[in-house]
């Protein structure tokens, strides 16, 4: 991993957040790397602050302290470079699935017809032909959560900053869509940041794992995972992920009974 180029360089990061109670320390001090094509998740207690990093990252929120850079180059944010997914669908109800695809393209001011043509294109890889004048109410959760992958991708971001995307969804559903994610993120050639309290998927999906201590935030220790596995399913088949699993919930407290 050493010698792959460094993507986004996050340095001493720290943030607090103030309210009647005074000022909550959620960040402090914390620095970490994203390398070109990284698949990265980020694990931590509740409540930790995984999320206050991806707002800062997205330029949502500034930090009090620290910086990032971007290929080397300083940074305030990865305002308009990121794609950012959360758990919440968020597709809009009074649009098709086809009309919630287009939304960013839309924006940007690209052709109808340049743009409906990748849409279509991105629809027709996931699976989703047929269902371009379907509204969001009558598909199923994880039909919804395709779309909502789609949509981030086709505006083709530097980095897709995944927060909890699956977390709502069952277990059998959770599997599929992670194979979905993992086959478009190799297709598509990204780079990807994904907060999870999953620590199964933490290991099945990443390159590396950045656990965080409790708040206020800082980095604990970095895991590179070591599993060659395509999809998500034969990387928990891995004779390694056991090894991983548990050395991640020792980090982060989590008792658990280890088999042979």
């Amino acid at each position: 991993m050493s010698a792959t180029a460094i993507q986004l360089s996050v340095r001493n990061v720290s943030k607090s957040f103030y309210g009647k109670a005074g000022e909550v320390r959620v960040l402090d001090d914390l620095s970490f790397d994203i390398h070109q094509r990284d698949f990265v998740s980020i694990i931590g207690p509740s409540g930790c602050g995984k999320t206050t990093i991806f707002n800062i990252i997205a330029g949502l929120i500034e930090a009090d302290a620290g910086t990032m850079q971007h290929h080397g180059e300083p940074i305030g944010s990865l305002r308009g470079r990121v794609g950012y997914m959360m758990q919440k669908d968020l597709l809009f109800p009074w649009r098709t699935v086809l009309g919630n695809v287009l939304l960013g393209l839309e924006t940007r001011g690209v052709g109808r017809d340049a743009a409906e043509a990748k849409a279509r294109q991105y629809l027709k890889s996931f699976g989703l032909t047929g269902f371009e004048n379907v509204y969001p109410k009558t598909l199923s959760g994880g039909m919804r959560q395709r779309v909502a992958l789609i949509r981030t991708l086709i505006m083709d971001p530097d980095i897709l900053l995944l927060d909890e995307p699956f977390s709502a969804l069952d277990y059998q559903t959770r599997l599929y869509l992670e194979g979905v994610l993992k086959e478009a993120v190799e297709t598509y050639h990204k780079t990807v940041i994904l907060v999870t309290h999953d620590i199964d998927e933490a290991v099945a999906l990443s390159k590396r794992v950045v656990v965080l201590s409790g708040r206020p935030a800082r980095v604990k220790v970095v895991h590179d995972i070591d599993i060659a596995a395509h999809s998500p399913i034969a990387a928990r088949a891995d004779h390694r992920f056991s090894d991983y699993f548990h050395q991640l919930c020792a980090e982060l407290d989590i008792q658990t009974e280890k088999t042979a």
